[in-house]
């Protein structure tokens, strides 16, 4: 879908106080901080989506500070498809604000036929870097992960290729995602090596998935790199939208299998009694699932998927209060091991 110069026709020109009330921390032991709250664009971006409503939400989401946009060649539907949403979007509204943003991309999945399109191989990740570039018009991206660990591919050349692209150019840092503890550490030390160090690790976590917090955020800070956390909201389950049932047009009512009914219907117990957590705190219960995340200052970042501006103004509103007592930690935590 292009966008239409009638439906709104003024150039967007970002607010002159946005960076005054976001929270910048510094990832790793780099020169980059980052947003607190940073926008992913898995969902909502696609060719099935309303861009105008897409273009809607990345100008409102920069007018609130969020400098961080992260894309993957697989994000759509169908794949590709946001990217170059995205890329159509920029040139109509952000060309002026290159300098301004970090923007990002992955490549780890399925992607095109044959043995080249997927996984780590060298081959496979410059070629979908270039692919990435093409579909938004960039020069370069800021950040180019390894979306997922290749069993079958050599570390070494995977890492390469990270380094490879940074070196000619068309990325100004590599990251990895989805990466178990003892990978990341090797990986991070690959890199090193070769003098293009590893500036983030993209990792699952939320209330409902703490496996970073066994090693590998520990891992990570050993290594000066930095974490940003996807999927902060169990996929939605760590929102009111399912405190009275689930509704029939919401993600787990339908045939997605990144959401189950089941899932949601095991986890509903603890969802109330977090819901009701978050009232005495005077947050939803999407504001303090992202808020609680953020407490610790090894996060740097929390990435958020925007399917309106009102959902991501709600969210945004987190920042206001990320402290949390000790009775608070404690009522918290004995939800979420009953």
């Amino acid at each position: 879908m292009r966008i239409s110069d009638k439906t709104n026709p003024v150039e967007y020109r970002a607010v002159q106080d946005r960076y005054d009330e976001m929270t910048y921390r510094r990832c790793g032991n780099s020169g980059i901080l980052l947003p607190a709250i940073s926008l992913g664009l898995w969902h909502n971006f696609g060719y099935v989506d309303n861009i105008e409503k897409a273009r809607n939400i990345l100008k409102v989401a920069f007018d609130a500070g969020i400098t961080h946009f992260d894309l993957a060649n697989n994000y759509g539907p169908p794949y590709g498809s946001a990217e170059e949403n995205f890329g159509l979007i920029f040139k109509r509204d952000f060309v002026k604000y290159r300098d301004e943003l970090i923007i990002s991309s992955k490549a780890g999945y399925d992607m095109w036929p044959g043995p080249y399109g997927n996984l780590g191989s060298r081959k496979y990740l410059i070629a979908s870097c270039d692919q990435s570039l093409k579909r938004m018009g960039l020069e370069y991206v800021d950040i180019f992960y390894h979306h997922r660990p290749d069993p079958d591919t050599p570390l070494e050349e995977t890492m390469g290729a990270l380094d490879q692209i940074v070196r000619q150019g068309k990325a100004l840092y590599a990251g990895i995602s989805n990466y178990p503890s003892d990978m990341a550490e090797k990986a991070a030390a690959i890199l090193k090596d070769l003098g293009t160090p590893c500036l983030i690790h993209q990792a699952k976590y939320s209330m409902f998935e703490r496996w970073v917090e066994d090693d590998l955020l520990d891992i990570l800070d050993d290594n000066g790199v930095g974490c940003i956390a996807f999927s902060p909201l169990a996929q939605g389950m760590l929102t009111d939208k399912y405190i009275h049932g689930i509704p029939e047009d919401s993600r787990a009512a339908k045939d997605m299998t990144y959401l189950e009914r089941s899932q949601v219907e095991a986890q509903l117990p603890k969802i109330k009694q977090l819901h009701e957590l978050a009232l005495e705190r005077g947050q939803k219960l999407s504001q303090m699932a992202l808020s609680w995340l953020l407490k610790d200052d090894r996060i740097t970042s929390v990435l958020i998927g925007a399917s309106s501006t009102n959902q991501l103004k709600e969210n945004l509103d987190a920042l206001d209060k990320l402290e949390f007592d000790e009775d608070e930690i404690r009522k918290i935590d004995e939800v979420l091991k009953s």
